[in-house]
């Protein structure tokens, strides 16, 4: 009697069944966080291009964070807005200690970048974080669910050799279907990981991309922001 692969996971032994469990649940785990990642990272990018385009086009820094209060998901909108409340701070603190005065040394002008540069590079991290969530449960489950497989396919060839020693046969036809069920769970186990392999990989590129392009972005506000306090001295 031929078997389809759903009537060899039924036949299994219980061994054998729990593996195939903790497989479907790696398997469909994994595939919620691709699709769920697939749906951020594009509307990360689609948000970014929104937002630059609007940023290089505005007049004023007040004019950039108004569009970036309209893009939450894009990372560099995150990063200027962590920027432009550190400078609004910063202003507060440098008019209550200007009083009336003129204009401040370049010493303290230019150690203001100190603050504002580590407010950006903070909210980069948080940024890395948030996109980077949930992708090493895709390297996790890549690594552990072949072998995982393996062990199912292991147990059930025991039981089948165990079956061969109470029959006192080692036919083809007392053989092979304890076998082919057992070797289910390598397939399955394989059939978990390749798709969590790719979409790591795929992923980890994208993440890195958006990585370089967020940093790139943060320089050239930095280099905005310190050309325009080396203005006022």
């Amino acid at each position: 009697m031929q078997l389809s692969i759903s009537d060899m996971i039924m036949h299994a032994g219980p061994m054998g069944q729990m593996v195939m469990l903790t497989l479907l649940i790696f398997s469909l785990t994994s595939w919620s966080i691709i699709f769920m990642k697939t749906r951020m990272y594009k509307k990360a990018i689609r948000e970014t291009d929104n937002f630059l385009e609007v940023f290089w086009s505005s007049k004023t820094l007040n004019d950039a964070n108004n569009a970036a209060e309209e893009h939450p998901l894009s990372p560099e909108a995150s990063v200027f807005q962590a920027g432009f409340s550190e400078l609004q701070k910063i202003n507060k603190i440098r008019n209550r200690e200007e009083g009336s005065n003129g204009n401040e040394p370049l010493e303290m002008q230019l150690a203001t970048m100190d603050n504002l540069k580590r407010a950006i590079r903070k909210a980069e991290s948080q940024e890395i974080a948030i996109l980077g969530k949930s992708l090493p449960f895709l390297a996790t489950t890549g690594s552990a669910t072949p072998f995982i497989g393996l062990f199912g396919t292991v147990w059930g060839i025991m039981a089948s050799f165990h079956d061969i020693g109470l029959r006192g046969s080692a036919s083809l036809a007392v053989v092979a279907p304890g076998i082919s069920e057992a070797l289910v769970a390598t397939a399955a186990g394989l059939a978990v990981a390749i798709p969590a392999v790719i979409a790591y990989n795929y992923f980890s590129n994208q993440l890195g991309d958006i990585e370089i392009e967020m940093q790139n972005f943060s320089t050239d506000f930095l280099n905005l922001v310190e050309r325009d306090l080396l203005s006022r001295v």
